[in-house]
């Protein structure tokens, strides 16, 4: 999935933007993810033994609508190509953009429900038939395969196969410094760069097979 140049700029930029939509979410609610759901769950295992039934609550709230997004990302890209990746996109911008209309208006409860949503979404980008595609918002499997393909490269395996791994984490730790800079001038109105960056990426994903073509 990650085969062409494209493939990469393409999953590092949409892994920065996940890390600057997480970066705004997490210092919003206080140490709780809008992408990062093993965190969620983690959080939601310590707050069941501490009896803490608000943050229960809160935690179980962001993975379910997680989980719808991941869902309507699924069923808009399968038994497409790259137009439906666009659609995805788009749909994505079209999310944040709401997202940060409510914040401005003051539905902040809508507007992170909107962004974990959303990032759920992002995750189906690279979907395949009867895949589960590449996880964009989180990082942890392109960390254990930057450790497992530095020892193949030790073993006569490709040399440089587990930098764009590498840069996939690093795309999603600077979107993160960015969006908590973002936060804390601007707090949710911050979205709005997101649902720029989203639609922007769109532009690109529509524009980029014409180039080829061409």
């Amino acid at each position: 999935m990650l085969s062409s140049k494209r493939n990469v700029a393409l999953a590092c930029a949409l892994s920065g933007l996940a890390g600057f939509v997480d970066g705004i979410g997490f210092l919003h609610l206080g140490g709780l993810f809008v992408s990062f759901m093993s965190g969620n769950s983690t959080r939601l295992g310590v707050s069941i033994a501490e009896m803490d039934w608000s943050a229960v609550r809160e935690a179980i709230g962001l993975i379910v609508v997680f989980v719808a997004g991941a869902g309507c990302g699924s069923a808009i890209v399968l038994g497409g190509g790259d137009s439906r990746r666009s659609w995805l996109l788009l749909a994505e911008a079209a999310l944040l953009a709401v997202a940060a209309l409510c914040a401005t208006f003051g539905f902040q409860g809508v507007a992170v429900s909107l962004l974990a949503f959303a990032m759920g979404l992002e995750n189906s980008v690279f979907q395949m038939q009867g895949t589960g595609g590449l996880g964009l918002t989180y990082v942890t499997g392109a960390l254990v395969k930057v450790g497992q393909l530095i020892a193949a490269a030790f073993a006569g395996g490709p040399r440089w196969a587990w930098l764009p791994n590498l840069v996939l984490w690093a795309a999603l730790v600077a979107g993160s410094v960015a969006g908590a800079f973002a936060y804390r001038r601007m707090g949710l109105d911050a979205t709005w760069f997101a649902a720029a960056i989203a639609l922007l990426l769109a532009a690109v994903s529509v524009a980029m097979p014409r180039r080829t073509a061409a």
